[in-house]
C-alpha cells in the first residue's frame, strides 16, 4: 500500500532545522518524478539507459532544473505564502530570499551545464524548459495558461531524455514525441485539479483537471494499443500491447478512486491526497513507456523503483 495521506507543512518554529527546510523548499520527494520522465524519454529514444554518461548527465540536468523550478516558486510566491501558507521556509524567515535565490541560480547553471554537455540540442531543450519553469513562477501561475505552462515543462522534460545527439529532427520525433504530450497533458490535468488544493476546492475545476489528467492516460494507452494509425509506433521488445494498456487502465483505475472521492468531497485533505497519488503515478506512467520502448522488464522495474524514495522523504518532507 503506498501512504498517499497529505502531510499537513510544519509550522514556523525552530525546531525545523536547516537541512529539512532546504529540502521542502526544494520539495525533494517530487524531483523523482522529473527523473523517471527521463528515463521515459531516454529508452524510446535508445531503448535501453544507455550511453551512460549522456543518460547521467540529462538525469543531473532534469533533477537541477525542477529544484530551481521549486525554489524560485516559493521565491515568486513569497507573499502570498505568507497569508496562506506562512510555515513554509521562506515565509517562516527560515530560508532567506536572496540565498534561496543564489542557489535557485546556482541549479539552473548546473542544469543547462549538464545539458550542454550532452548535446546542442539537450542544451537547447534545457534553455526552453528554463524559459517555461520561469514563465510558470512569475507569470503564468495564477492564470488559466498556468496548467498549460507546467504541461509544457514535463513535455520539456521527457524530450530533454532523449536529446542525446545533434541530429536535429530526430529527437521530435516517435515514439518519444508522444510519451513526452501524453505526459505532458497528464501533468496539466493535476496543475489544474491542484489549484486551490489549499481550502475548499470548486467541484468543476476538479472534474476539468481529472478529464484532462485522464485524458493524458489514455493518450498513453491509444499509443501502446496501435489502434490509431498517429499514435502507433514499433517497440524493441517483445511486450503485448495489450499488458501494457492494462498497466495504464490499472494506474488509472488507482488514480481516479483518488479524483472521484476528492470530487466528491472537496476538502483539501482529499484533494491533496490525490494530488500526492498522481504526482506518484508520473513515475508509474514513465515506466510503462520505458517498458513500451525497450522491452526491458528490469528497466521498467528499475524505473518504477524511484517511487521508493519518493514515497521515503514523503514521509519528511511535503511533497507539494
Amino acid at each position: 500500500m503506498i501512504d498517499d495521506t497529505p502531510k499537513m507543512e510544519p509550522a514556523a518554529t525552530s525546531s525545523v532545522g536547516p537541512v529539512r527546510s532546504w529540502l521542502q523548499l526544494v520539495r525533494l520527494p517530487a524531483v523523482f518524478t522529473a527523473l523517471a520522465d527521463i528515463c521515459a524519454g531516454h529508452a524510446c529514444k535508445t531503448s535501453s539507459f544507455q550511453p551512460v554518461g549522456p543518460f547521467a548527465a540529462l538525469l543531473t540536468s532534469s533533477a537541477c532544473l525542477y529544484l530551481a523550478g521549486m525554489v524560485f516558486n516559493d521565491v515568486f510566491d513569497r507573499r502570498r505564502d505568507a497569508i496562506g501558507r506562512p510555515g513554509r521556509p521562506i515565509p517562516s524567515g527560515r530560508i532567506g530570499v536572496f540565498p534561496a535565490i543564489v542557489v535557485g541560480a546556482l541549479l539552473i547553471a548546473a542544469g543547462i551545464g549538464s545539458a550542454a554537455s550532452v548535446s546542442r540540442q539537450a542544451l537547447l531543450i534545457s534553455l526552453a524548459l528554463t524559459a517555461c519553469i520561469f514563465a510558470y513562477d512569475a507569470l503564468l501561475k495564477a492564470t488559466l495558461l498556468g496548467p498549460i505552462a507546467m504541461g509544457g515543462c514535463r513535455f520539456l522534460n521527457v524530450m530533454l531524455g532523449a536529446a542525446i545527439d545533434d541530429v536535429s529532427t530526430f529527437v521530435w520525433a516517435p515514439p518519444q514525441l508522444y510519451v513526452a504530450t501524453a505526459i505532458g497533458i497528464y501533468v496539466a490535468g493535476i496543475t489544474w485539479f491542484a489549484r486551490t488544493e489549499e481550502r475548499t476546492s470548486g467541484r468543476l475545476s476538479l472534474i476539468g483537471g481529472a478529464v484532462v489528467a485522464n485524458l493524458g492516460m489514455a493518450i498513453l494507452a491509444g499509443a501502446y494499443s496501435g489502434q490509431a494509425a498517429i499514435l502507433a509506433w514499433q517497440w524493441a521488445g517483445e511486450v503485448r500491447p495489450a499488458a501494457l494498456v492494462l498497466l495504464v487502465v490499472a494506474i488509472a483505475f488507482t488514480v481516479d478512486r483518488r479524483l472521484i472521492a476528492a470530487i466528491s468531497n472537496p476538502s483539501p485533505a482529499l484533494v491533496q491526497g490525490a494530488v500526492k497519488l498522481m504526482l506518484l503515478s508520473i513515475i508509474t506512467l514513465d515506466a510503462s513507456a520505458v517498458l513500451a520502448a525497450s522491452g526491458n522488464v528490469m528497466l521498467a522495474f528499475a524505473t518504477a523503483l524511484l517511487v521508493v524514495p519518493a514515497i521515503i522523504f514523503g514521509r519528511w518532507v511535503y511533497l507539494t
